[in-house]
């Protein structure tokens, strides 16, 4: 059996992260800097494809960018002063190379590269129905879903047919797309998944997030606004909203409480900041005497600085990582597997024993990660050990690019707090409310109780049509019950 890190396992995961240039010298080598930042948001997969004024070049592999775009052989063949890249986390379509990104295919208008950070809510449907009238899919990606949308289009320019595949899809996206005119990028018409603009010496840069920006030494211009496509040619960028502008944003709430790292900006907040100030708001919420307060590495530190300033109990690192363990290793049997724990994290015991733990986390999903961290504690010594969360119970699943698990598998989903506390063996076990988390973003829920963020997660608000999900709910249901018939 093969795992990633233990402690990761029981994690919400982004699906990708998307970085894309035009106009810069070196264009793959920006790209692939780029993707180093973002690598956080996708650890299965990278690519990069550029174009050189002749032809695309592309490279795609699978595991992480560094040693697969660290080698001089593989990045000199990507030529060109423009170049897009994706690193992958799997949500939509199988592990395998068919599905890694950037796609790339040879239209009518010429060649058309795309990377996405996101999920098509209505992919299997439009699927089925592309395919019925003779398309062939390379890729089990929803992504492919949107290239062959603009291949069968009627539009007379690529810019048209892209915008008229854009309008038949739903759910949310982010993309950066590469063409023989030009660099696009666009943004879903509720801006749920992120995106971002910055300028490097001349060139246009964008990517999931700022501190992408920050690595290859571009300035921050701005976001990329919901619904708005982005089109940079010969240095010219123009903007349009093929969507109108009538619905209001919802950007993914996860993004400040976990997905974006802490030293970006995201919606003009500092993402440290907030995750501190979700800390304090727990600690008014669920105040606890205890005699630290400990992180869960390394997620939880920002949240548990600020759970320990407004409660004025001390912050320690109760829990250590380890750095030097490779992202993958073998996990022959069960003893193993809960050994191999103390590969990446080990408790400081001569802090913990005998003390009044708080441990503080960003989130609850299956509830087994929060279960062995409160069994470490008690191994080293604990007298208590109390759980914080710095999000709200996380009791749906989500459809726009995150990797969750069914919603009968999600704890807070089918225990109450009681049974949850009970579940992870801890000596009591709180959440921060959706109000407080609103609250720490600065935004207030409007007295209308319209939320300003994608917060299904917590509240099972989705803010878009789910029809994948709605003819699969439909088919179990119908099947069930000719089982019981029969």
């Amino acid at each position: 059996m093969f795992t990633t890190n233990p402690f990761d396992d029981d994690k919400l995961h982004e699906e990708c992260g998307i970085f894309g240039v035009s106009g810069g010298e070196g264009a793959a080598a920006l790209t692939a800097l780029g993707l180093h930042a973002l690598q956080h948001r996708g650890q299965e997969a990278a690519g990069i494809t550029s174009y050189d004024d002749r032809a695309f070049h592309t490279h795609r592999a699978m595991g992480h960018v560094a040693g697969n775009f660290d080698r001089k052989e593989i990045m000199d063949p990507l030529a060109g002063d423009s170049a897009i890249g994706h690193v992958r986390y799997a949500t939509t379509g199988d592990s395998a190379m068919r599905n890694v990104q950037p796609l790339y295919a040879e239209l009518a208008a010429g060649g058309f590269a795309i990377a996405h950070n996101g999920n098509i809510s209505n992919a299997s449907r439009l699927r089925r129905d592309l395919i019925s009238t003779g398309s062939i899919f390379q890729s089990t990606s929803d992504t492919e879903v949107i290239i062959h949308l603009v291949a069968t289009s009627r539009q007379p320019t690529l810019i048209d047919r892209f915008i008229d595949a854009l309008k038949q899809i739903e759910g949310a996206y982010s993309l950066v797309c590469l063409t023989g005119d030009g660099l696009i990028a666009c943004r879903d018409p509720l801006g749920i998944r992120p995106l971002v603009m910055g300028e490097r010496e001349g060139a246009v840069i964008f990517a999931s997030e700022t501190v992408a920006l920050d690595v290859v030494g571009a300035e921050f211009v701005r976001s990329v606004e919901p619904g708005e496509l982005v089109i940079v040619k010969d240095g010219n960028v123009t903007s349009h909203r093929p969507f109108g502008g009538d619905a209001a944003a919802r950007p993914c709430i996860f993004e400040w409480v976990y997905f974006s790292r802490p030293d970006s900006i995201a919606g003009n907040r500092s993402v440290y900041s907030v995750r501190k100030a979700i800390g304090a708001q727990l600690a008014i919420e669920a105040p606890v005497e205890a005699d630290l307060v400990v992180p869960v590495p390394d997620s939880g530190v920002p949240a548990a600085i600020g759970f320990a300033q407004e409660s004025g109990i001390p912050f320690e690192l109760g829990i250590i990582r380890s750095h030097y363990v490779g992202r993958t290793f073998i996990q022959p049997g069960a003893e193993v597997r809960r050994l191999g724990v103390k590969l990446k994290h080990n408790a400081n015991r001569d802090l913990i024993a005998g003390k009044r733990i708080v441990l503080i986390d960003d989130s609850i999903v299956r509830g087994t990660t929060s279960l062995k961290i409160v069994e470490m504690m008690r191994e080293a010594g604990a007298k208590e050990v109390h759980f914080r969360i710095a999000s709200p119970p996380t009791k749906h699943s989500c459809f726009y690019g995150v990797d969750t698990p069914r919603r009968e598998k999600l704890l807070a989903a089918n225990l109450d707090l009681g049974a949850m506390t009970r579940f992870i063996k801890a000596d009591s076990l709180a959440f921060v409310s959706i109000d407080g988390l609103y609250k720490a973003l600065g935004e207030p829920r409007r007295a209308d109780n319209r939320p300003g963020y994608c917060d299904a997660c917590f509240t099972g608000d989705y803010p878009t049509s789910l029809t994948d999900h709605e003819e699969q709910a439909a088919a179990a249901q119908l099947a069930l019950l000719e089982e019981r018939v029969g």
